[in-house]
């Protein structure tokens, strides 16, 4: 049995960045900060951000365009995809993103930039066909409060 499960509760770094491919897939991509919070050995609060690369195709890369901005907090469920290609200098380079499943924005009205309240998981109309999905947990756009 293999597994490949993403889950992060970060804030976004910049805003999201929706572009289309040829064929016409929406396709979107933003950063994602995380923080650990550890005590050291003195006692001392300490704390380490990481920061991970997001991507979301079709109807959710529409949505985070749209809904997401720098400073969000958000919680992404996804899976782990690593790329590699050759640069100019013939080294080998590699990219490890998360693939966005799913999404739910976390800030508060009045949080952010004005975002809204929105706790509802927003689940993609087009799962990948080897992901079982729960009905209970599917929104449709127009269910979306703002």
């Amino acid at each position: 049995m293999d597994l490949n499960k993403v889950m992060l509760i970060g804030n976004i770094t910049q805003d999201p960045e929706v572009r289309t491919t040829p064929s016409g897939v929406s396709v979107t991509s933003f950063g994602l900060a995380t923080n650990f919070v550890w005590t050291d050995q003195q006692g001392q609060k300490q704390e380490k951000a990481e920061f991970h690369n997001i991507v979301a195709w079709r109807r959710l890369a529409e949505i985070m365009g749209q809904y997401l901005h720098k400073g969000s907090k958000v919680y992404i469920e996804g899976r782990l995809q690593t790329s590699s290609w050759e640069d100019q200098s013939g080294n080998k380079r590699y990219r490890t993103e998360v693939i966005a499943e799913n999404m739910i924005m976390l800030d508060r009205k009045g949080q952010g930039s004005g975002s809204s309240d929105s706790r509802a998981p927003f689940t993609p109309q087009e799962p990948p066909q080897s992901r079982e999905q729960s009905t209970e947990e599917e929104i449709s756009v127009e269910d979306i409060p703002f």
